[in-house]
C-alpha cells in the first residue's frame, strides 16, 4: 500500500504543476488537502514527497504572485501548521515568510515601473477566449480593462456550451447573459467545485489529469480521435481519496475553506468603468 500511494501521488504531478502559473493555485490546494487529510497516514517516503513539493510552493510563490496564488499558498501555510511535525513545520514557515519579503520587494519594484498602454479590448478578447472558467474570474480582478474583456458575452457563451452542453442546447437565446446563466448553472449543478479544481478523469490515458478547459493537456491525448472529448471533471477531495486509496460520502463536496482561485466572491464581483 505505501508503493502504492507513492506512485500514485507521483502520477499526480503536484510538484510539477506549481511551476505553471495558471495551475499553480490548484495544486497548492490540493498539495493543502493531502497534507489535512492524509499526511499522518502517509508513509515517509511520501512525508518527504510531500514535503519537496510544500517547500518548492513557498519558494514559487513570487514568480507567479497573482492574488489566487496568495490565497493558495496562505491556505497551504494553515495545514502545514496543523499537520506538519515541529522541525518541517518550523522550516516551511521560514520559506513561507521568506517568501513574503520577496514579494513585498517584487511590488515595490512593480510600482516604480513605467505602467505599459493596456492592450485594447478586442485582443484581450481573443486571448481570454483561450482560458477556462476559473482563470476568467482570476482576469476580471486584475485591471479595469481586463475586468471589461472578461464580461464579453463570447467567452462565457462557450465556457457555458463547454460545461452545460444539454442547457445550452435549451437556452441558446440572443438575449441569454452567458456570464449570469453560467453562475446559475454552477449553483443549481453544485459544480464549481469540479471547474475549480483543474482535474480531470481522461478515458484515453486512463488517468487523472490537470485538464486544459475541459481536456486532457497531455499530447499523446490530443493527437488521437478521440483526444478534444470533454474530461469527466473531479473535485479535489476524489482526487485525495484516490491518492489515500479512501471514499466517502463527501467526495463530491470540498471543505468550505479551499481557497478557489481569484478568491471567494467573484461572480458578485462588479464590472468596473
Amino acid at each position: 500500500m505505501s508503493d502504492l500511494k507513492i506512485m500514485r501521488y507521483q502520477n499526480l504531478m503536484v510538484g510539477e504543476a506549481l511551476s505553471n502559473n495558471h495551475l499553480y493555485p490548484f495544486a497548492c490546494n490540493e498539495l493543502s488537502s493531502i497534507i489535512k487529510q492524509g499526511y499522518s497516514r502517509s508513509p515517509k517516503d511520501l512525508k518527504a514527497l510531500i514535503f519537496r513539493d510544500t517547500l518548492s510552493a513557498f519558494r514559487l510563490l513570487p514568480d507567479v504572485n497573482t492574488s489566487a496564488a496568495v490565497s493558495a499558498a496562505k491556505l497551504l501555510l494553515r495545514s502545514v501548521e496543523a499537520e506538519f511535525p515541529k522541525q518541517k513545520k518550523n522550516l516551511a514557515i521560514v520559506e513561507f515568510k521568506k517568501t513574503k519579503v520577496a514579494l513585498k520587494r517584487r511590488s515595490k519594484s512593480h510600482e516604480e515601473d513605467i505602467d505599459l498602454p493596456s492592450l485594447p479590448q478586442d485582443i484581450l478578447i481573443h486571448i481570454f477566449s483561450f482560458l477556462d472558467a476559473s482563470a476568467l474570474l482570476s482576469a476580471s480582478q486584475v485591471s479595469r480593462s481586463w475586468n471589461q474583456a472578461t464580461h464579453e458575452d463570447s467567452l462565457w457563451r462557450s465556457q457555458f456550451e463547454l460545461h452545460f452542453y444539454h442547457k445550452f442546447v435549451i437556452l441558446n437565446q440572443s438575449d441569454t447573459d452567458y456570464r449570469e446563466a453560467f453562475r446559475q448553472a454552477c449553483i443549481e449543478d453544485k459544480s464549481s467545485k469540479f471547474i475549480r479544481s483543474g482535474r480531470g478523469y481522461c478515458d484515453n490515458c486512463d488517468s487523472i489529469v490537470w485538464h486544459d478547459n475541459l481536456k486532457c493537456s497531455k499530447k499523446q491525448c490530443r493527437l488521437m480521435k478521440f483526444g478534444n472529448e470533454p474530461l469527466d471533471p473531479m473535485s479535489t477531495q476524489r482526487v485525495v481519496n484516490y491518492l489515500l486509496g479512501t471514499y466517502s460520502s463527501s467526495d463530491d463536496s470540498d471543505s468550505d475553506d479551499e481557497a478557489i482561485p481569484g478568491g471567494p466572491g467573484l461572480w458578485a464581483y462588479p464590472t468596473l468603468h
